[in-house]
């Protein structure tokens, strides 16, 4: 077959973009732990050594690492001073730790990826699974820090609201019950914006669990949020206001039998909400960065933790607003709804 020259250098070029970019992934994270984009923000224009002397680093590195953001397009150079600067726009990306468009802290789930390979690559070979648990321990670091801006962003303000009633319900004094809860960073906004209510969150894994009981203990909320290891169809029915799958319903090697135990679980007029990965219903309505990300994650952390589970459903990370509509009518939640979405984001409400 005959090579077409101008598709070749199509593909090369993508190649090389995108190995440019794990390479610039690498320099982002670094950036982030050593405080150089902290060390800049705000700051205007600073030479290397004024950065290296803000950040607590050697100068000789630092003015590499520089100049490696100003070939990422991250970091303005100013020739004539020989300066660098980091913008406002950037510094919300780079440098702010509460901004919702901060994205450093997902390099760790990278850098899991890599360091699971072999496990990766025997699950490929065998079509075994590999549980949430036996992954590198910066998977559950990178995720609750990567996902708790988004969840603090929107939410109070913006995913609750969007739910038939449930604000004044939450408002009043709600049971909810917050279904692989991970480190607990959705379980307690929910509880410090809702004081009249109780919190419940539920996880198969241990040390996040741990965690959570933690993060609730320095957030003051040791008394209205109760953290237990439990899966997502073991924990107690306590007829909850509101059940909450956030990013993991896909997960799950049973997602079927999780939605059938929160529909038995709901309170008279109760509501689940799954906050879900975008994704549309069709493959090649997914293609693009956002989808090609979640693919990527999905082949090695999603379906992975389901077929562990038994697969008795592997939905993986672009299941779909369609297939998670039929699995939630099967299983008792006849009312299916999108209430909200972002760029990221699916946030669906079902209930009996």
């Amino acid at each position: 077959m005959e090579m077409r020259q101008a598709r070749l250098d199509a593909v090369l070029d993508r190649a090389l973009t995108d190995l440019s970019g794990s390479y610039g992934g690498f320099m982002i994270h670094l950036g982030n732990r050593l405080g150089l984009y902290r060390a800049m923000a705000g700051a205007g224009p600073l030479s290397a050594e004024e950065v290296a002397h803000r950040a607590g680093c050697a100068e000789r590195y630092v003015q590499e690492w520089l100049n490696s953001q100003v070939a990422g397009g991250y970091v303005a150079y100013h020739p004539a001073s020989r300066t660098y600067e980091l913008g406002t726009e950037e510094a919300a990306v780079l440098a702010d730790e509460d901004s919702a468009l901060f994205f450093p802290n997902a390099w760790q789930v990278v850098a899991s990826m890599w360091a699971d390979e072999e496990r990766s690559v025997e699950a490929f070979r065998t079509g075994r699974g590999v549980a949430w648990g036996e992954h590198d321990g910066r998977l559950f670091c990178g995720v609750a820090a990567f996902y708790r801006n988004g969840y603090r962003t929107h939410l109070v303000r913006d995913w609750l609201p969007a739910l038939d009633g449930m604000v004044a319900r939450l408002e009043a004094g709600a049971r909810v019950a917050d279904v692989g809860c991970g480190h607990g960073h959705s379980t307690l906004l929910m509880a410090q914006a809702f004081p009249q209510s109780r919190f419940w969150g539920f996880d198969p894994h241990a040390a996040s669990i741990e965690e959570a009981r933690r993060n609730a203990e320095a957030a003051g909320l040791g008394d209205r949020v109760v953290f237990e290891v439990r899966d997502a169809a073991g924990y107690p029915a306590l007829e909850y206001d509101l059940i909450c799958f956030f990013d993991c319903l896909h997960d799950l090697g049973a997602p079927d039998l999780a939605l059938r135990h929160a529909a038995e679980s709901l309170a008279p007029d109760g509501s689940v909400m799954m906050v879900e990965p975008f994704a549309h219903d069709r493959v090649e309505d997914n293609v693009g960065p956002v989808g090609r990300l979640y693919y990527s994650a999905s082949s090695v952390l999603c379906c992975a933790h389901a077929i562990s589970e038994g697969g008795r459903h592997v939905l993986g990370a672009q299941a779909g607003e369609a297939r998670l509509a039929q699995l939630a009518r099967a299983n008792g939640l006849s009312r299916f709804r999108r209430a909200a979405e972002t760029s990221f984001n699916l946030v669906l409400e079902a209930r009996p």
